[in-house]
């Protein structure tokens, strides 16, 4: 079978259920930022991670296909996917992760400017698209229902991607480029 189906040659695809919409659907539209930042995180993990964090982005990975899989069914589908949906657990994991990142790290007292070692640069980067994923993912909702917890996740990982890119930075001894504003 072919990579290629020319389904959606005419600028229409299917959502999970079957349903065809436009890809600038806010279901595509969503889904599409998201596999933006899953292949972000692939490339945070080429970065030289330590072992410990590259696992836990692989497992940020996992969970953000099931994300995409939410998202993709319509609330109206008569059959949701079996998939494992994130929760409270998942965000309060997050937190925990969180939090011990920035025990590593000096408090903050001013803005930070993206950048640093190549890891952290690229942690960043993630951020960024994390942001858009989430206001997304609002848009969406917008529209039709999404659960909170994907919102909530969503945001805890943004803080999260922060917390890591200043926790590689430290651990590769450069230091945070803090944003002074000019007088």
């Amino acid at each position: 079978m072919p990579l290629y189906t020319r389904s959606g040659d005419d600028g229409r695809t299917s959502l999970m259920d079957g349903t065809r919409v436009s890809k600038n659907d806010p279901h595509v539209t969503a889904c599409g930022d998201l596999d933006e930042l899953n292949s972000l995180l692939g490339w945070c993990r080429c970065a030289g991670a330590s072992s410990v964090l590259d696992g836990r982005i692989e497992q940020i990975q996992r969970e953000l296909f099931a994300v995409g899989a939410e998202l993709a069914t319509p609330a109206a589908a008569a059959r949701r996917p079996c998939i494992g949906l994130v929760g409270a657990v998942h965000s309060r994991r997050l937190e925990s992760w969180i939090d011990e990142a920035c025990a590593a790290t000096a408090p903050l007292a001013n803005f930070v400017l993206p950048g640093g070692c190549e890891l952290a640069a690229r942690l960043h980067v993630a951020r960024t698209c994390c942001r858009r994923v989430e206001r997304s993912v609002v848009h969406l909702r917008e529209t039709e229902p999404v659960r909170g917890d994907v919102i909530v996740y969503l945001n805890r990982l943004g803080d999260l991607l922060f917390a890591w890119a200043r926790l590689a930075n430290r651990e590769a001894g450069a230091p945070d480029v803090l944003w002074i504003p000019s007088p």
